[in-house]
């Protein structure tokens, strides 16, 4: 068992860490606009990060002891398929447009910015 004053300490440091991380963005940054090349990075943040959490879940599932489980791989993979089917979608729907296609991911960071300073 953990000692209460590990787990104090653990939630403590991970609170220090998460206001510390969205003040620098909100308090420090947030009536300045971000560079272009850190926008063009923090697109791709939620799509780095839940392949991340996900992955362990599907490979190595707690409830098959640690075994690859076929239905959830299946699932996954169905998951995949689609996702990709969509991108091609949104790809191909952006080329009959004659869209640019470097800007094919919705540009959520930007557009929040902007409605945030809209007057």
């Amino acid at each position: 068992m953990i000692d209460r004053a590990e787990v104090w300490l653990v939630i403590a440091l991970l609170a220090l860490g998460s206001f510390g991380l969205r003040f620098v963005f909100i308090g420090l940054v947030g009536d300045r606009p971000l560079p272009e090349w850190l926008l063009r990075h923090l697109r791709y943040t939620a799509v780095a990060v839940l392949p991340g959490l996900v992955a362990p879940l599907v490979m190595w599932p707690a409830a098959t002891g640690g075994n690859l489980d076929a239905p959830r791989f299946a699932a996954a993979l169905a998951t995949v398929a689609a996702g990709g089917a969509d991108s091609q979608r949104t790809v191909l729907d952006r080329r009959r447009r004659g869209e640019p296609l470097s800007g094919a991911l919705p540009d959520r960071i930007g557009a929040a910015r902007t409605l945030s300073h809209a007057p």
